[in-house]
């Protein structure tokens, strides 16, 4: 008998054996490579989420020193107001859209806007929205639209 298990030990795998083994790696990819990618995903939007974040507070600033709020990031970029890297500049646009607001605590109503470039390994025009007024976040996705 234990000669027997040494000649099946010496002849490999059979066919249905190595096939086996292939569905199943294939079955667990099926599984793990959508998972990654939203991840990867959910990554993305919270680097803009945390911009714009900083972005928000910015503006605040701003709002105190010169009464109303900037245009754009470049503005407060050209006045030294703003802290954002090159590098977060190249993967990202950001839209500021906000306005003085006596209907909510904060005083700001409005949205601040992040949508990707060409340079964003996650793709182009992709957005994460910020309601100033409900201090809510829509994801990361082209059908996204942001709400005022």
């Amino acid at each position: 008998m234990l000669s027997k298990i040494n000649e099946k030990i010496k002849e490999g795998f059979t066919l249905v054996e190595i096939l086996i083994v292939v569905v199943i790696i294939g079955i667990l990819a099926a599984i793990a490579i959508p998972t990654y990618f939203n991840y990867v995903e959910k990554a993305y939007a919270s680097d803009a989420q945390t911009q714009i974040k900083t972005i928000f507070e910015e503006c605040k600033i701003w709002r105190a020193t010169h009464s109303d709020f900037p245009a754009d990031v470049q503005e407060m970029i050209d006045e030294n107001s703003s802290n954002i890297s090159q590098s977060t500049l190249l993967k990202w646009q950001f839209e500021i859209d906000l306005q003085q607001s006596s209907e909510n605590s904060s005083g700001v109503e409005g949205s601040i806007v992040a949508t990707s470039t060409e340079e964003m390994p996650g793709g182009a025009d992709e957005k994460v929205c910020f309601d100033v007024a409900t201090s809510s976040w829509t994801g990361f996705g082209t059908s996204v639209e942001c709400a005022n």
